[in-house]
């Protein structure tokens, strides 16, 4: 069929035609938003989620609400060996620049501004071998400690002060929140805490993949009662059918029932990998309905690129002792796994694979769903793992 009228949408954080199967976690953040910006306490979000359920999506239509409610929204993502401090910095500014704007000069903005500078002075920030400065004024003795709990927390209830002042909210809307180390995710919660107690306008609504609930648990005890987690899984049911069946049918085609399950059968329900199989199987058919021999004939063409793109990009930051450690994980099927059978099948005490577990989870490829258990982070991936390793290496 015609691939310019072809609707769905394969791709890192691309849109969906059909956003399903997410209504209760936008209602949920649009209420949030709305109590926050009337001067009501209320919860910030946490998404938790595999990946390829759509998080990033999720944040960004998000971030649409809150814009569309007379927010300053900004949306960031945490890069794995970035610091907080780093990735804050330019939202920050960005933020204050816009609650600066207006017929008055902002008193409450111009000292952000300030304490902005002298955060940045105190973090001794870099890119690369660049280190940043912002000349000017400082606050002295307001974020300028070098003490990242303490300073994030001073510099965010001047943001919060200066949106208070113009009668505006702010939304820090934050990606791959698990990238963040303890002390970092830390300096976070403490902020969110103090701002709540000041009943300053400021909400944040992040994500990242399942060790989010546990890193902030382990950061600061209260956490919980400072964020709540919406989990966003697979699509399942009605869900699943109207992901592939409304965009096609916008564009006048069907699939036919073998043809959904089929489908479903090799995808699991994960938002991506519809999206990646939708795309092909309309490529593969020659008319409408699109059939199971359509998606059977897509299915090669879907793997191949999972496997340079979605898969390959994870694979290839690999040690060979992670590699060989999933992969042990895969010849044992999707799991979740008892870390002793993993060690069990690597010939070798589950003590002494511990690093590489946690380097692991560190890199985001692996989580414990529950205390001694390992789970891959990435849907299908041991499949993927058999097909790029056929063999299961040999235990030195």
């Amino acid at each position: 069929m015609d691939p310019l009228t072809n609707p769905f949408a394969p791709g890192a954080g691309s849109p969906p035609p059909e956003l399903v199967g997410r209504a209760g976690i936008l209602r949920q953040a649009e209420l949030a938003l709305a109590r926050v910006k009337a001067g009501r306490s209320e919860q910030s979000l946490m998404i938790v989620g595999l990946r390829g359920v759509g998080k990033t999506v999720l944040l960004n239509r998000i971030a649409e609400v809150a814009t569309a409610q007379g927010y300053v929204a900004e949306v960031l993502e945490v890069p794995e060996g970035r610091g907080l401090a780093a990735i804050l910095v330019p939202a920050l500014r960005s933020i204050i620049l816009r609650l600066d704007r207006g017929e008055r000069v902002s008193q409450a903005a111009r000292l952000a501004f300030r304490a902005l500078r002298g955060f940045v002075g105190s973090m001794k920030l870099s890119v690369g071998d660049v280190s940043l400065v912002m000349e000017g004024a400082t606050e002295p003795g307001v974020a300028d400690s070098g003490d990242i709990e303490a300073d994030v927390a001073a510099l965010l209830i001047t943001v919060g002060r200066a949106a208070k002042e113009r009668g505006v909210a702010v939304a820090l809307v934050i990606d791959e929140l698990q990238y963040l180390s303890e002390r970092e995710m830390s300096a976070l919660i403490i902020a969110m805490h103090k701002l709540s107690q000041a009943q300053l306008p400021v909400l944040l609504i992040g994500a990242g993949l399942p060790q989010l609930v546990g890193l902030t648990g382990r950061s600061k005890s209260y956490s919980e009662r400072l964020f709540d987690f919406p989990q966003a899984g697979p699509l399942a049911g009605a869900d699943f059918e109207l992901a592939l069946q409304k965009p096609a049918a916008d564009e006048g085609v069907a699939f036919t029932h073998a043809a959904l399950d089929e489908i479903r059968r090799l995808t699991d329900g994960y938002p991506y990998f519809i999206q990646e199989w939708g795309y092909q199987s309309w490529l593969a058919a020659a008319r409408s309905p699109i059939d199971v021999a359509d998606v059977q004939a897509a299915t090669p063409v879907a793997l191949a690129r999972l496997d340079r793109s979605f898969f390959r990009v994870r694979f290839d930051r690999l040690t060979p002792t992670e590699k060989r450690y999933l992969r042990a994980m895969a010849e044992l099927g999707p799991g979740p796994h008892r870390s002793g059978d993993i060690s069990a099948l690597l010939q070798a005490k589950v003590t002494s694979h511990g690093p590489v577990r946690a380097s692991l989870i560190t890199k985001g490829m692996i989580y414990s769903p529950q205390h001694g258990d390992t789970a891959f982070t990435v849907p299908l991936f041991d499949q993927f793992m058999r097909r790029t390793m056929p063999e299961f290496p040999t235990p030195r």
